[in-house]
């Protein structure tokens, strides 16, 4: 399943601040490394249904089997093992002679620096060396899913190397003698096995993250349905960035694919559907959702129509934008393969005659695509109205309650049917704008 960056940044998955981001709520990594790997596997996840299938096996193994993970290797192992293998190598031949003579004590008097960064370095390979080994040893369980199986195979291709036993038995006493001959085998012999060996490592942080974050949010492992049916069936779903999420149960299927929400601004249209999105992108990656229960099919991509953005530069007005990311989605829905398509309140750029008339066009075309799953917000009443005898569409709402002319409340509550609500004259009431404006100066 594919994302563009205008999908990934309407679902807030990345953000300068991870704390304000999905992707913070994920990245349970040891290393860095790990998270990179995270990242990318974001970016692109499984790009089928069966391998999406063998990566929630995983991920799920992890999430039953917590102390597999070796604690030995931490960031700061990898930072060492990637300083090694940066730092210049002055030897062109063997270390010998007086270098291997000196003893210990003399020698890190001598060549304090080298000395204590020779031997730093190899123990964080060592280190590593041992929790790969630590990993390999999962090969010998029945219950390993394929995935992971594959991976730690090539994890013990890499260390059956001939240095591999002589790095495990080093340690604080080992004589420097030993140490300098190692450093010069290990730079000339075993930096591309290390640095592929990092690379398996952080592929498995990732996956290991994942596991950990599921357990620790306490979601559930969505059910993954093949490709060839549309579905999108969730009970009790949430926004996971929010501290008091408001949960939405919906169901979204073949010949009933398309869901139009009504509701007053501020509402809790927008949260929703990006509820809808992350919890898809979880489920896609192979983790767990925050999710009472979910039912999806594999899709294709997910594409949202929300935060359009001008382009100055180029004299692009709003409107412009919005047609233009409108024209996108089109394109992407003659691809093979269902989407998840997610539209707030389009064509906000032109007056509501020209939005309603716009809106009501799109929707015209988009029902001719039913193996999509699709979901509009407007708060354009009329446009529900005129589709309302589509028994391909779904209606939902969000209420307000009100009290009066100037009490109202959000409840975040989604109801079947078409809102009618009109609030934004009493909010811009309620809040003194329009006295404020009707003040004069003294």
């Amino acid at each position: 399943m594919q994302s563009d960056k205008t999908t990934l940044k309407d679902l807030s998955v990345f953000a300068a601040d991870e704390n304000g981001s999905i992707f913070g709520l994920l990245a349970h990594t040891t290393t860095q490394a790990g998270k990179d790997m995270l990242r990318r596997h974001i970016q692109s996840p499984p790009a089928t249904h069966q391998d999406l299938m063998q990566m929630q096996d995983m991920v799920k193994f992890f999430s039953r089997n917590t102390d597999v993970w070796p604690a030995i290797i931490t960031n700061g192992t990898l930072v060492m093992i990637d300083k090694f293998f940066d730092a210049a190598d002055t030897q062109s031949t063997p270390p010998a002679g007086i270098n291997l003579i000196l003893g210990r004590y003399l020698q890190k008097w001598l060549n304090k620096n080298e000395y204590f960064f020779t031997q730093f370095s190899l123990s964080h390979i060592a280190d590593f060396m041992k929790g790969c080994r630590q990993m390999t040893a999962l090969l010998q369980r029945n219950d390993l899913p394929e995935m992971l199986r594959r991976e730690l195979e090539l994890v013990l291709q890499e260390t059956n190397h001939r240095l591999t036993e002589e790095l495990l038995l080093v340690n604080k006493d080992t004589p420097y003698r030993d140490l300098a001959l190692l450093n010069y085998k290990v730079r000339r012999e075993m930096k591309h096995n290390i640095n592929r060996l990092v690379n398996h490592y952080a592929r498995m942080d990732a996956w290991q993250a994942m596991a950990k974050a599921s357990l620790l949010h306490s979601w559930h492992f969505p059910q993954l349905l093949p490709a060839d049916v549309s579905v999108l069936d969730v009970k009790e779903l949430y926004h996971p960035l929010l501290q008091q999420p408001i949960p939405y149960t919906i169901n979204l299927q073949d010949k009933q694919n398309f869901l139009i929400l009504t509701g007053a601004n501020m509402s809790g249209k927008t949260t929703f559907m990006r509820a809808l999105g992350v919890g898809a992108l979880l489920a896609h990656i192979g983790m767990a959702v925050p999710a009472k229960a979910m039912r999806i099919s594999f899709l294709q991509g997910i594409i949202t129509n929300m935060h359009v953005e001008d382009n100055l530069i180029k004299g692009e007005s709003y409107f412009f934008a919005e047609v233009q990311r409108m024209k996108l989605t089109a394109q992407q829905l003659q691809n093979h393969g269902a989407h998840l398509v997610l539209m707030d309140e389009l064509f906000k750029g032109t007056n509501v005659h020209d939005a309603y008339e716009c809106t009501k066009a799109v929707i015209d075309g988009l029902l001719n695509h039913p193996h999509h799953l699709m979901i509009l917000s407007t708060h354009l009443y009329e446009v529900a109205q005129h589709f309302s005898t589509n028994a391909s569409i779904n209606f939902a709402y969000f209420t307000t309650q009100m009290a009066g002319d100037e009490q109202f409340l959000f409840t975040y509550e989604l109801k079947q049917g078409i809102s009618n609500d009109r609030i934004g004259y009493r909010i811009l009431q309620k809040e003194g704008v329009l006295t404020l404006l009707h003040k004069q100066k003294p």
